[in-house]
């Protein structure tokens, strides 16, 4: 049998999302056993690669390094899934989306409150990522085929996700499993 080729994917959030994967104690070496773990945060693959059959997305798109890797996540992946809340919603990482620009608190950030101001914020590429205007959810810049809630989302509803996926069937949460926080 073949096994499913799973990216997992860490935009900009907190890496909870992750980690309630992790929280999935035992059950990952079961996972282990049928999915080929072909990119991840917790894997050291530098580039995203092709014909993934399920990425799981965690974090929202807020600087140019995320928009350019969800573009190629989506063109590599057949089945995307928006992992948590940040994903999903913005949530806390689109908290800076009423300040509008970011240029004025990037400014005062790396040159108004340091000791030796350099007169300007890092801009050379591969420093900072330049942010975006908006942080976006990453069904705004793509599109999503699955949401799974939860800031994070629990180890149970994870599984809940992923079980059906490993049979060859498309999830279909309801009720607890589509509660937000």
């Amino acid at each position: 049998m073949k096994r499913l080729r799973l990216a997992t994917v860490w935009l900009a959030g907190c890496s909870g999302c992750h980690m309630s994967l992790l929280d999935l104690d035992e059950w990952l070496f079961e996972l282990a056993g049928k999915v080929e773990l072909v990119y991840s945060p917790i894997a050291d693959v530098k580039r995203f690669p092709a014909e993934v059959d399920v990425t799981l997305v965690e974090g929202a798109v807020a600087n140019r390094d995320n928009l350019e890797l969800i573009r190629r996540v989506r063109r590599n992946s057949r089945l995307l899934i928006s992992f948590g809340d940040c994903a999903i919603t913005g949530n806390v990482t689109a908290l800076r989306n009423p300040l509008g620009d970011p240029a004025p608190l990037l400014r005062r950030v790396y040159v108004d409150n340091v000791e030796f101001p350099s007169g300007a914020p890092p801009s050379e590429e591969g420093i900072v990522p330049r942010l975006l205007e908006r942080v976006q959810p990453v069904h705004e810049v793509v599109s999503v085929d699955l949401y799974l809630p939860g800031c994070p989302p629990s180890a149970a509803r994870i599984r809940a996700a992923l079980e059906p996926l490993l049979a060859g069937e498309i999830p279909h949460l309801q009720g607890e499993q589509l509660r937000f926080g």
